[in-house]
Protein backbone atom coordinates (compact mmCIF):
# COMPACT_ATOMS: atom_id res chain seq x y z
CA UNK A 1 0.00 0.00 0.00
CA UNK A 2 2.79 1.98 -0.32
CA UNK A 3 3.20 2.86 -3.76
CA UNK A 4 1.12 5.61 -5.10
CA UNK A 5 -2.70 4.38 -6.07
CA UNK A 6 -3.56 4.52 -9.89
CA UNK A 7 -7.02 3.56 -10.19
CA UNK A 8 -6.76 3.70 -14.46
CA UNK A 9 -6.81 0.41 -15.29
CA UNK A 10 -9.56 -0.62 -12.68
CA UNK A 11 -12.22 2.08 -14.77
CA UNK A 12 -11.20 0.93 -17.98
CA UNK A 13 -11.88 -2.89 -16.99
CA UNK A 14 -15.61 -1.34 -15.39
CA UNK A 15 -16.30 0.96 -18.37
CA UNK A 16 -15.86 -2.34 -21.09
CA UNK A 17 -17.64 -4.92 -18.70
CA UNK A 18 -20.04 -2.54 -15.97
CA UNK A 19 -20.85 0.08 -18.73
CA UNK A 20 -20.66 -1.45 -22.13
CA UNK A 21 -21.80 -5.11 -21.33
CA UNK A 22 -18.86 -7.15 -22.46
CA UNK A 23 -18.32 -10.11 -20.43
CA UNK A 24 -15.53 -10.08 -17.70
CA UNK A 25 -12.50 -12.42 -19.12
CA UNK A 26 -10.91 -13.72 -15.74
CA UNK A 27 -7.28 -13.61 -17.05
CA UNK A 28 -4.35 -13.09 -15.05
CA UNK A 29 -4.02 -9.89 -15.54
CA UNK A 30 -7.33 -9.60 -14.61
CA UNK A 31 -7.24 -11.36 -11.58
CA UNK A 32 -4.03 -9.64 -10.58
CA UNK A 33 -5.76 -6.19 -10.83
CA UNK A 34 -9.17 -7.68 -9.06
CA UNK A 35 -6.43 -8.93 -6.42
CA UNK A 36 -4.59 -5.24 -5.81
CA UNK A 37 -7.60 -2.97 -6.02
CA UNK A 38 -9.78 -5.44 -3.55
CA UNK A 39 -6.87 -4.39 -1.24
CA UNK A 40 -6.82 -0.86 -2.17
CA UNK A 41 -10.88 -0.87 -1.07
CA UNK A 42 -10.57 -2.59 2.04
CA UNK A 43 -11.66 -6.26 0.32
CA UNK A 44 -9.95 -9.08 2.60
CA UNK A 45 -7.63 -11.28 -0.03
CA UNK A 46 -9.53 -14.04 0.90
CA UNK A 47 -12.84 -12.79 0.01
CA UNK A 48 -11.52 -11.70 -2.78
CA UNK A 49 -9.88 -14.99 -4.02
CA UNK A 50 -13.64 -16.19 -3.41
CA UNK A 51 -15.06 -14.33 -5.48
CA UNK A 52 -11.99 -15.06 -8.33
CA UNK A 53 -13.35 -18.82 -8.35
CA UNK A 54 -16.40 -17.78 -11.18
CA UNK A 55 -17.36 -15.17 -13.65
CA UNK A 56 -20.19 -13.96 -11.74
CA UNK A 57 -18.67 -14.04 -8.56
CA UNK A 58 -15.77 -12.14 -10.05
CA UNK A 59 -18.44 -9.26 -11.76
CA UNK A 60 -19.58 -8.61 -8.60
CA UNK A 61 -16.31 -7.91 -6.89
CA UNK A 62 -15.58 -5.58 -9.69
CA UNK A 63 -18.73 -3.92 -9.13
CA UNK A 64 -18.34 -3.99 -5.35
CA UNK A 65 -14.84 -2.08 -5.96
CA UNK A 66 -16.00 0.82 -8.31
CA UNK A 67 -18.91 1.50 -5.88
CA UNK A 68 -16.50 1.96 -2.95
CA UNK A 69 -14.49 3.97 -5.14
CA UNK A 70 -16.55 5.70 -6.15
CA UNK A 71 -18.85 6.17 -3.09
CA UNK A 72 -15.96 7.24 -1.04
CA UNK A 73 -14.71 9.88 -3.41
CA UNK A 74 -18.01 11.41 -3.53
CA UNK A 75 -18.09 10.94 0.34
CA UNK A 76 -14.36 12.67 1.08
CA UNK A 77 -14.92 15.21 -1.48
CA UNK A 78 -17.98 16.65 0.14
CA UNK A 79 -16.40 16.31 3.48
CA UNK A 80 -13.28 18.11 2.36
CA UNK A 81 -15.30 20.90 0.63
CA UNK A 82 -17.85 21.75 4.10
CA UNK A 83 -14.66 21.12 6.36
CA UNK A 84 -12.85 24.05 4.40
CA UNK A 85 -16.08 26.21 4.78
CA UNK A 86 -16.45 25.36 8.91
CA UNK A 87 -12.46 25.81 9.19
CA UNK A 88 -12.31 29.07 7.25
CA UNK A 89 -15.13 30.31 9.20
CA UNK A 90 -13.46 29.73 12.64
CA UNK A 91 -15.37 26.51 13.52
CA UNK A 92 -12.82 24.01 14.08
CA UNK A 93 -15.33 21.51 15.88
CA UNK A 94 -17.50 21.83 13.25
CA UNK A 95 -14.85 21.14 10.41
CA UNK A 96 -13.33 18.29 13.01
CA UNK A 97 -16.92 16.43 12.99
CA UNK A 98 -16.91 16.12 8.95
CA UNK A 99 -13.73 14.52 9.17
CA UNK A 100 -15.00 11.88 11.99
CA UNK A 101 -18.25 11.10 10.20
CA UNK A 102 -15.74 10.03 6.95
CA UNK A 103 -13.67 7.67 9.16
CA UNK A 104 -17.03 6.05 10.79
CA UNK A 105 -18.39 5.08 7.62
CA UNK A 106 -15.09 4.56 4.85
CA UNK A 107 -13.32 1.96 4.75
CA UNK A 108 -11.14 2.45 1.66
CA UNK A 109 -7.63 3.14 3.51
CA UNK A 110 -7.33 5.76 0.39
CA UNK A 111 -9.98 8.25 1.86
CA UNK A 112 -9.35 7.33 5.56
CA UNK A 113 -6.13 8.33 5.33
CA UNK A 114 -7.16 11.53 3.75
CA UNK A 115 -9.32 11.98 6.64
CA UNK A 116 -7.25 11.03 8.87
CA UNK A 117 -4.41 13.97 8.20
CA UNK A 118 -7.17 16.78 8.32
CA UNK A 119 -8.19 15.61 11.29
CA UNK A 120 -4.43 15.62 12.56
CA UNK A 121 -4.24 18.92 10.66
CA UNK A 122 -7.67 20.48 12.55
CA UNK A 123 -6.55 19.34 15.87
CA UNK A 124 -3.23 21.02 15.41
CA UNK A 125 -4.73 24.13 14.22
CA UNK A 126 -7.14 24.03 17.16
CA UNK A 127 -3.90 25.34 19.66
CA UNK A 128 -2.80 27.77 16.52
CA UNK A 129 -6.17 29.06 17.72
CA UNK A 130 -5.80 28.51 21.65
CA UNK A 131 -2.35 30.04 21.74
CA UNK A 132 -2.43 32.19 18.40
CA UNK A 133 1.09 30.98 18.63
CA UNK A 134 2.01 29.79 14.58
CA UNK A 135 2.91 26.45 13.84
CA UNK A 136 5.47 25.32 11.45
CA UNK A 137 3.91 22.18 9.99
CA UNK A 138 0.77 23.59 9.11
CA UNK A 139 -0.02 25.23 5.85
CA UNK A 140 -0.27 28.88 5.74
CA UNK A 141 -3.56 30.32 5.00
CA UNK A 142 -6.10 28.08 6.91
CA UNK A 143 -3.47 29.52 9.73
CA UNK A 144 -4.07 32.88 8.66
CA UNK A 145 -7.91 32.17 8.74
CA UNK A 146 -8.02 30.77 12.26
CA UNK A 147 -5.70 33.79 13.22
CA UNK A 148 -8.00 36.54 11.91
CA UNK A 149 -10.92 34.74 13.98
CA UNK A 150 -9.31 34.65 16.82
CA UNK A 151 -8.65 38.38 16.75
CA UNK A 152 -12.05 38.68 15.88
CA UNK A 153 -13.21 36.90 19.32
CA UNK A 154 -11.00 39.80 20.75
CA UNK A 155 -7.90 38.08 21.31
CA UNK A 156 -4.38 40.32 20.80
CA UNK A 157 -2.33 39.52 17.82
CA UNK A 158 1.00 38.62 19.02
CA UNK A 159 3.23 40.16 16.38
CA UNK A 160 5.94 37.21 16.87
CA UNK A 161 8.85 36.53 14.16
CA UNK A 162 7.19 33.58 13.02
CA UNK A 163 3.99 35.51 12.68
CA UNK A 164 6.29 37.95 10.40
CA UNK A 165 7.87 35.30 8.75
CA UNK A 166 4.42 33.63 7.55
CA UNK A 167 2.92 37.12 6.43
CA UNK A 168 5.85 37.71 4.42
CA UNK A 169 5.47 34.16 2.92
CA UNK A 170 1.53 34.40 2.15
CA UNK A 171 1.98 38.02 1.42
CA UNK A 172 3.38 37.64 -2.45
CA UNK A 173 0.52 35.13 -2.71
CA UNK A 174 -2.04 37.37 -2.85
CA UNK A 175 -0.33 39.81 -5.17
CA UNK A 176 1.05 42.43 -1.87
CA UNK A 177 4.16 43.72 -2.69
CA UNK A 178 7.41 43.47 -0.08
CA UNK A 179 7.21 47.52 0.68
CA UNK A 180 3.62 47.09 1.60
CA UNK A 181 4.09 44.09 3.68
CA UNK A 182 6.71 45.72 5.45
CA UNK A 183 4.92 48.57 6.35
CA UNK A 184 1.98 46.89 7.73
CA UNK A 185 4.00 44.28 9.90
CA UNK A 186 5.85 47.49 12.11
CA UNK A 187 2.64 47.51 14.20
CA UNK A 188 0.05 44.39 15.52
CA UNK A 189 -2.75 46.63 13.85
CA UNK A 190 -0.62 46.59 10.34
CA UNK A 191 -0.62 42.72 10.30
CA UNK A 192 -4.27 42.62 11.58
CA UNK A 193 -4.77 44.42 8.24
CA UNK A 194 -2.51 42.40 5.97
CA UNK A 195 -3.66 38.96 7.41
CA UNK A 196 -7.62 39.81 6.20
CA UNK A 197 -6.29 41.73 3.15
CA UNK A 198 -4.46 38.31 2.19
CA UNK A 199 -7.70 36.38 3.01
CA UNK A 200 -10.21 38.13 1.55
CA UNK A 201 -8.19 38.30 -1.72
CA UNK A 202 -8.28 34.71 -1.79
CA UNK A 203 -11.83 34.52 -0.92
CA UNK A 204 -12.93 37.16 -3.55
CA UNK A 205 -10.65 35.44 -5.93
CA UNK A 206 -11.69 31.88 -5.29
CA UNK A 207 -15.43 32.90 -6.19
CA UNK A 208 -14.54 35.29 -9.02
CA UNK A 209 -12.21 32.42 -11.03
CA UNK A 210 -15.03 30.03 -10.17
CA UNK A 211 -18.05 32.03 -11.61
CA UNK A 212 -16.02 33.18 -14.61
CA UNK A 213 -14.96 29.33 -15.54
CA UNK A 214 -18.41 28.03 -15.07
CA UNK A 215 -19.65 30.91 -17.49
CA UNK A 216 -16.96 30.68 -19.86
CA UNK A 217 -17.74 26.72 -20.09
CA UNK A 218 -21.01 27.48 -20.73
CA UNK A 219 -20.72 29.37 -23.31
CA UNK A 220 -18.06 27.69 -25.04
CA UNK A 221 -20.11 24.80 -24.67
CA UNK A 222 -22.72 27.05 -26.83
CA UNK A 223 -20.42 27.88 -29.52
CA UNK A 224 -19.58 31.65 -27.94
CA UNK A 225 -16.20 31.43 -28.24
CA UNK A 226 -15.76 35.20 -28.03
CA UNK A 227 -18.40 35.29 -24.39
CA UNK A 228 -16.14 32.62 -23.32
CA UNK A 229 -12.88 34.83 -24.14
CA UNK A 230 -14.53 38.11 -22.39
CA UNK A 231 -15.01 35.77 -19.39
CA UNK A 232 -11.43 35.38 -18.42
CA UNK A 233 -10.85 38.90 -20.14
CA UNK A 234 -13.25 40.06 -17.16
CA UNK A 235 -11.11 37.94 -14.28
CA UNK A 236 -7.73 39.33 -15.73
CA UNK A 237 -8.78 43.26 -15.32
CA UNK A 238 -9.13 42.89 -11.67
CA UNK A 239 -7.22 39.72 -10.57
CA UNK A 240 -4.36 40.68 -8.49
CA UNK A 241 -3.78 36.81 -6.99
CA UNK A 242 -0.96 35.72 -8.74
CA UNK A 243 -2.84 31.52 -8.40
CA UNK A 244 -5.77 33.00 -9.78
CA UNK A 245 -4.73 35.19 -12.91
CA UNK A 246 -2.57 32.35 -14.34
CA UNK A 247 -5.66 30.09 -14.45
CA UNK A 248 -7.58 32.69 -16.08
CA UNK A 249 -4.67 33.06 -18.08
CA UNK A 250 -4.10 29.18 -19.31
CA UNK A 251 -7.93 28.97 -20.37
CA UNK A 252 -7.68 31.68 -22.03
CA UNK A 253 -4.82 30.81 -24.04
CA UNK A 254 -6.75 28.02 -24.37
CA UNK A 255 -10.13 29.27 -26.01
CA UNK A 256 -7.21 30.99 -28.33
CA UNK A 257 -5.82 27.84 -29.72
CA UNK A 258 -6.70 26.02 -32.53
CA UNK A 259 -8.59 22.74 -31.40
CA UNK A 260 -6.58 19.25 -31.83
CA UNK A 261 -6.78 17.44 -35.09
CA UNK A 262 -9.48 14.17 -35.01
Amino acid sequence: MSAKINWDSIRALARRVLEHGNPLEVTEDTRALLLRTAQEVGISQQEAEDALRGVDTATTLLKEAMRRINDGSDRITRALRRMSDLRDKGDLDGACQQMRDVLAVEVVPLYRKQADKRLKELTQLSEVAATGHVSANLPDRPQLAVLEHRVQQGHALELTDDLRALLRRTAPTAGINEAETEETLKSPGGAEALMGMILSRFRDGRERITRALFRMTSLRDAGDLEGARQQMRDVLAVEVVPQFRQMAEENLAGLDSPPPES
